[in-house]
């Protein structure tokens, strides 16, 4: 599965790369939103796609911060 590939690389990374990944991801849902309210967005499915990442991202740094 294509979202198991991207929660191993993220568990290869380090905190710091982690939290850069997370404001990109923010960014880029701040940004689909945004296209999303002017009807400029083609592809509404990535919005919840970002979503799960950002979720994704969070819990890995989650698991690392009590590991």
């Amino acid at each position: 599965m294509k979202s198991n590939k991207y929660i191993e690389e993220l568990k290869t990374k380090s905190a710091e790369e982690l939290q850069n990944e997370l404001v990109a991801a923010k960014k880029e849902l701040f940004n689909l939103r945004f296209q999303n309210a002017t009807n400029q967005l083609d592809n509404t499915a990535r919005i919840k796609e970002v979503r799960k990442n950002i979720a994704r991202i969070q819990t890995v740094i989650t698991e690392k911060s009590r590991a």
